[in-house]
C-alpha cells in the first residue's frame, strides 16, 4: 500500500504545536505564577467550581469581570446553604441566609484563590520551592501544573494547574510540608474572556431585600499607625509585616490586628483587652486547614489566625509582647 502524503497545512500545525509545547515547557515556574497572578485580578473569566476540604465539598459559581468600573466579582453557592458575595470597589458584602441579613466589609478580602504578589516572588522563593509540573486538562482547557513546596513546617504548599494561554488557574489543591493533600478546588466548567456573561454580576433578590450589617471583623475597624504597640519577638523565616490597624483609647481599651505574610500565607494577629465579662478561650482550636492559638498577657487577649499549620500560629502567638516605647 503506497503512503499517503500528509497535507502541508496539517505538518505546518504540528510544528507550531511542537514548538509552542517546547517553550511552555522550557518557562520558568515563576513566569508561570507571576501571569497567574495577572491573569486572576486583570482578565474575564466565570465558571462552576468544587471546593473540596475532608468530608466538605461547596460547589461554586464565580464571575469575575475587570473593566473601565474596576474589579467586579460574584460568587453564588450552588450547593448547600444559600450563600452569595459580591467583591468591588466598595469592599465585600456576603448574603447571611440563617438570619436574612446581608454582612458588609470595606476591607475584608478573602478569597477562595490563592494569590501571589507579583512584588514579593523573590520572597516566596525563599521560602517555597518552585517547580514546573506536567500538562493536563481541565474544564476543557489544557493546563499546565506548578508546584509551590514550603521549604519549612511553617507554611502550606500548593499544587496549581494553570490554563496554558491565559495562565488562569483551574485547579489548586493544598499540601502540608510532607506534600498530603488537605483541601483542593476544581473548576467543572470554564470560560473566559467575550464569552463570560457579565449579566451574572447582578446581585440576587435576597442581596437587594435582606437588612445590612455592619461588619463586625477587626480588619474593617480602625485606623493604620505608623508603629504596631504589640509585635511579635520573633518570626519564622519569610513572614513580615504587610498591615496594620489600631482601634481603642486608653479609657476604652485597646484593640491592634497586624497582618505578617511571607508572600503566600498571611498570618493575623489581634491584641484586645481582656474583657472581664467573659472567660478568655485560651488555647488552639482549628476549622480545616485553618488554625488559631490564643493566650492571655498583662490583662489583653492575644490571638493569632491564619490558614497555616499549627506551629506557626503557637510560634508567632507565643512571640507577641507590648514594645517597648
Amino acid at each position: 500500500m503506497r503512503a499517503r502524503a500528509v497535507p502541508a497545512i496539517v505538518t505546518a500545525g504540528c510544528l507550531v504545536w511542537a514548538a509552542t509545547i517546547l517553550a511552555d515547557s522550557n518557562r520558568e515556574p515563576r513566569d508561570w505564577l507571576e501571569r497567574m497572578s495577572t491573569a486572576m485580578s486583570q482578565m474575564d473569566y466565570q465558571g462552576t467550581f468544587v471546593y473540596v476540604q475532608g468530608d466538605d465539598v461547596v460547589t461554586m459559581r464565580i464571575t469575575h469581570v475587570a473593566d473601565d468600573k474596576g474589579v467586579r466579582e460574584r460568587l453564588v453557592s450552588m450547593s448547600g446553604a444559600p450563600r452569595e458575595v459580591i467583591r468591588d470597589s466598595n469592599g465585600v458584602r456576603w448574603v447571611l441566609g440563617d438570619d436574612h441579613s446581608v454582612l458588609a466589609d470595606q476591607s475584608f478580602n478573602a478569597s477562595f484563590f490563592p494569590q501571589l504578589p507579583i512584588d514579593q516572588q523573590d520572597q516566596t522563593e525563599r521560602c517555597y520551592a518552585l517547580e514546573l509540573g506536567g500538562n493536563g486538562r481541565i474544564a476543557g482547557q489544557s493546563v499546565r501544573s506548578v508546584k509551590v513546596m514550603p521549604r519549612d513546617q511553617y507554611r502550606y504548599g500548593y499544587t496549581l494547574w494553570l490554563e496554558v494561554n491565559s495562565a488562569l488557574l483551574l485547579k489548586w489543591e493544598l499540601v502540608d510540608h510532607d506534600r498530603k493533600p488537605l483541601a483542593k478546588l476544581m473548576f467543572t466548567d470554564f470560560r473566559m474572556g467575550s464569552e463570560v456573561d457579565a449579566a451574572e454580576l447582578v446581585p440576587s433578590g435576597q442581596m437587594k431585600k435582606f437588612k445590612t450589617v455592619e461588619s463586625r471583623l477587626p480588619a474593617g475597624r480602625g485606623q493604620v499607625t505608623a508603629v504596631p504597640r504589640w509585635q511579635p519577638s520573633n518570626l519564622p523565616p519569610g513572614f513580615e509585616l504587610t498591615a496594620h490597624r489600631f482601634f481603642g483609647r486608653p479609657d476604652r481599651g485597646i484593640f491592634e490586628h497586624l497582618v505578617y505574610s511571607d508572600g503566600l500565607a498571611a498570618v493575623s494577629i489581634y491584641v484586645e483587652s481582656e474583657d472581664s465579662t467573659e472567660e478568655p478561650k485560651a488555647g488552639l482550636s482549628r476549622m480545616g486547614t485553618t488554625h488559631a492559638f490564643s493566650r492571655v498577657s498583662n490583662d489583653v487577649v492575644i490571638t493569632v489566625i491564619g490558614d497555616v499549620p499549627e506551629a506557626t500560629v503557637r510560634y508567632i502567638g507565643d512571640a507577641v509582647a507590648r514594645v517597648t516605647p
